[in-house]
């Protein structure tokens, strides 16, 4: 498709996805940068891991809340799910299955990669949710459909997040268990919007195991 945040930079990091075991696809926030995602690859520190943070025009992958109704972030949000697309693929392409390919994401940034997930659903090495969730009104009612097959999905949250409330947190737990998927919620008492050493030591430990045969 032809949209926003298509022909946009993408920043990489890590392994060559040529001679990579894994890929993460990192999803920048709101305001942020791809530059400035793949920051994380370092904190992380496992080896043979491919990275690849799209850029989203002007720094907003869409223009509205997360929990607007979606027609109001149209069509940002169609041109943003194909970005994170685009990056899976590519991966693909070099030769790493889906299984062994994680949508990372922080803020914007997570409600965009669940919102990918769910909709796409496979076996993926796993998605990563750094204070988001699936998108929509609080209140909807999802039905997305499919078959994660035991997907690992991590949702890591405060319980007094300013942007994310910690009911779609929840509701997004729901989703993915109902998809099929091995749900790690965490929420952290007074953390803010942020990330935690708590978070990347479960992505450190996800990449590990996906890396390890």
């Amino acid at each position: 498709m032809s949209g926003p945040h298509q022909n946009q930079p993408v920043a990489t990091a890590g392994t060559a996805p040529e001679d990579a075991q894994a890929g993460v696809v990192l999803v920048h926030g709101r305001g942020a940068t791809a530059r400035g995602m793949v920051g994380i690859a370092e904190d992380i520190g496992v080896d043979g891991v491919a990275y690849r943070a799209p850029q989203a025009a002007r720094g907003s992958w869409y223009p509205n809340r997360f929990i607007a109704p979606i027609e109001q972030n149209e069509p940002h949000l169609a041109s943003a799910l194909q970005a994170v697309s685009d990056s899976v693929e590519s991966f693909v392409d070099a030769g790493i299955p889906y299984d062994r390919i994680v949508v990372l994401g922080f803020s914007q940034g997570a409600c965009l990669g669940s919102e990918f997930v769910a909709r796409t659903t496979r076996r993926y090495g796993g998605v990563v949710a750094f204070s988001g969730g699936l998108i929509g009104p609080l209140g909807s009612e999802f039905d997305h459909e499919g078959d994660l097959e035991g997907t690992p999905v991590f949702l890591g949250c405060s319980d007094s997040d300013p942007h994310i409330p910690v009911e779609r947190v929840h509701e997004t737990r729901d989703v993915f268990e109902r998809l099929g998927g091995e749900v790690e919620e965490r929420i952290y008492e007074g953390m803010g919007h942020t990330i935690n050493a708590d978070e990347i030591g479960y992505v450190r430990e996800l990449l590990s195991d996906l890396t390890s045969d």
